[in-house]
């Protein structure tokens, strides 16, 4: 399997919310910072990733003095959560999203209409809760915010209109089919922007598709606990050590043998999310022999040695 299959396979998100927005010409809504929703919808190690999907019409976004067009088909993502302003039609006065975000707190999902009387743009919003080996392993490598254009009538766009109307319905199992698109739906979102980049583009996403870096993550993502060295490594690729170095210099700014850690460190977290095994047996799955350097190796990574974060993740 291929490294950004690998990756992309064990994408998860512990919760996702979705809203739509009907927006008459001249309309305007803000969106706080991801640090501000967060605690409406996740825990405060979880990131939240904010999106908005264009169904119908166009709309201009503004984060950080810088804008962006999006139209019917095309989704926008903040994977660094940042406030951010979007509107349509001219001048219009900005609605706070404060409103529907405390609505989708109570639990009550929203459909909402904003704006004047002219050009209608339709908007399905959302927030995906993304757990700390995820937000690690790839987000921090996206720009925020990226934009992937799907097709108006394509499968993506008309999954999410069919999973915010299970939202606003309650309908049984709604929680759960959710859950689970929201995973196809942003792993999709992720491969086409992965295909969209440049040549020249740097971060985690450009490092899976080179035949180098790409070929070396994925067999350090398949075999963790190997006692992988630089040279055993640049094997895996057909190239040298040399070349090894400087491309993953290029792509992911860190020598191999870190990356090797992280990911050990990362599956492991997914370890102790998803199964009950001991600290000890996730460990020695991942390539530690001993406890003690893996909890003091987990606690730089995460903060928590790895028995606590197991249990506050497993609390919820």
């Amino acid at each position: 399997m291929d490294a950004l299959s690998q990756a992309l396979a064990a994408v998860r998100f512990t919760s996702a919310t979705f809203y739509r927005l009907r927006c008459r010409a001249p309309w305007g809504f803000s969106v706080p910072a991801s640090s501000a929703a967060g605690p409406a919808f996740a825990s405060p190690d979880t990131r939240l990733l904010h999106f908005h999907l264009v169904t119908a019409g166009r709309a201009d976004v503004r984060v950080d003095g810088r804008d962006a067009v999006v139209s019917a088909g095309d989704v926008i993502v903040f994977p660094q959560g940042q406030a951010h302003e979007v509107r349509g039609g001219g001048p219009a006065t900005i609605a706070e999203s404060r409103a529907p975000i405390d609505e989708l707190r109570s639990g009550r999902p929203s459909s909402i209409t904003i704006g004047g009387t002219g050009d209608e743009t339709r908007i399905i919003c959302g927030f995906f809760a993304c757990p700390p080996p995820a937000e690690r392993l790839y987000l921090d490598g996206l720009p925020s915010p990226f934009v992937v254009r799907h097709d108006p009538d394509g499968w993506v766009v008309r999954s999410v209109e069919h999973l915010a109307s299970e939202a606003e319905e309650e309908a049984p199992g709604a929680a759960a089919l959710l859950s689970k698109m929201a995973d196809a739906l942003f792993v999709e979102t992720l491969r086409r922007h992965a295909f969209q980049q440049r040549d020249h583009a740097v971060g985690w996403m450009a490092a899976a598709r080179d035949p180098v870096v790409g070929r070396v993550i994925a067999a350090i993502h398949a075999t963790p606990a190997r006692k992988w060295t630089n040279d055993a490594l640049a094997a895996e690729a057909h190239t040298s050590t040399t070349v090894l170095l400087e491309r993953f210099a290029r792509f992911l700014g860190v020598p191999p043998a870190a990356y090797v850690t992280r990911w050990r460190l990362c599956a492991a977290a997914g370890a102790l999310e998803a199964s009950s095994k001991s600290v000890v047996e996730v460990a020695a799955e991942v390539g530690y022999d001993s406890e003690s350097a893996f909890n003091r190796a987990f606690k730089r990574e995460f903060g928590l040695p790895p028995r606590r974060y197991a249990n506050r993740v497993r609390a919820g």
